[in-house]
């Protein structure tokens, strides 16, 4: 059963504005966003709770799943105790969790002192599985500081796979949640399962993606269980590096909020559409009827105010279906995101 919590997690940068549809999530404009509901998304802080309605549900996808744990997470159980472990693995997720959302993953569910995420959904990128291999290493990275802080012998371990999944939710009407199924996560699980403290096993095709950076990994055959043929696999041990994929979410952390971007926000994004078209809509609506009510008190008699009367009904006919069009549109994303519960 997985564990979520409501705070968002703690990183160090993130995007002015969601970086699927550009809705402003910093400073004034995030500000008056928030106060329509608009925030940032609980699984990934870069993204508005509105784009999780857009994730791929029901349809198979390809993606980067990656599952990190602590390595000995039992006997470091018995030995610290419930407070002590519990302290220690809130600073454990919330460290691997700033270093995922900082290489674009989606924040899946925690098991326990378990993360699993996921690269390529909803934030697409070709280098996914780049990305997940970058962010594993920034995990690793994290650890020393953990160690001192606590002054403990603190490690983990990491499994990551490449291929297709199916995402949507399973549950009750009650009790969502919102995963992947398929080959490809049971993969990343069984390799994470194998991995040794302080080591990253990969598959043959999230090798593949970062073999020029890590010239010394050698292909072993493991037998896992719940696949009938021995399986490809790659163990990483940390402080090679590779260089830090493209397009990661610090990269839009620092960017200056353009006018086009607030423009795309406010008239373009479907998300701040199915918002704003509606309140739009009413004011243009009041003011039209308020001139056109002022225009043919005016005329008084005179034949051209037929006209300017047929004109303004039709006008009020406009704003009127604009309106019952947003309606349609926002009751079509409420009601996903009610299947999805990731806002």
């Amino acid at each position: 059963m997985s564990v979520q919590t409501d705070d968002q997690p703690r990183t160090e940068k993130l995007a002015d504005a969601c970086v699927i549809c550009t809705t402003p999530l910093a400073g004034a404009l995030g500000y008056a966003f928030g106060m329509l509901g608009i925030g940032r998304s609980s699984r990934n802080p870069n993204l508005c709770t509105r784009c999780n309605t857009h994730a791929e549900e029901g349809r198979l996808v390809e993606l980067t799943v990656l599952f990190a744990d602590i390595s000995s997470f039992t006997e470091m159980t018995h030995q610290l105790g419930p407070e002590r472990t519990h302290e220690v693995v809130d600073a454990f997720l919330q460290m691997a969790t700033a270093a995922l959302i900082e290489h674009q993953a989606f924040i899946d569910k925690y098991i326990g002192d378990a993360v699993m995420a996921f690269f390529n959904v909803p934030i697409h990128s070709h280098d996914h599985a780049a990305q997940a291999v970058a962010a594993a290493e920034a995990i690793m990275a994290g650890l020393p500081a953990l160690q001192k802080r606590f002054g403990l012998d603190l490690n983990a371990s990491v499994g990551i796979a490449s291929g297709w999944a199916r995402l949507g939710r399973l549950g009750s009407k009650d009790a969502k949640d919102y995963t992947a199924i398929g080959d490809v996560v049971n993969l990343a699980a069984r390799l994470e399962g194998q991995a040794r403290a302080g080591e990253i096993l990969l598959d043959r095709n999230v090798y593949q993606a970062v073999a020029g950076s890590y010239h010394e990994a050698a292909e072993e055959l493991l037998m896992l269980k719940g696949f009938g043929e021995a399986i490809p696999a790659y163990r990483l041990n940390t402080g090679e590096g590779i260089p830090r994929p493209l397009g990661a979410a610090g990269d839009h952390a620092g960017r200056a909020l353009s006018l086009g971007a607030i423009l795309f926000a406010i008239l373009g994004a479907p998300c701040a559409a199915a918002t704003l078209i509606g309140p739009l809509a009413v004011a243009l609506g009041f003011a039209g009827a308020t001139g056109a009510a002022g225009v043919l008190w005016g005329l008084g008699d005179a034949p051209i105010r037929y006209p300017i009367l047929a004109l303004a009904t039709l006008g009020a006919l406009a704003n009127l279906y604009v309106i019952w069009h947003a309606r349609g549109i926002r009751a079509r994303s409420e009601s996903t995101a009610a299947q999805l519960p990731i806002t």
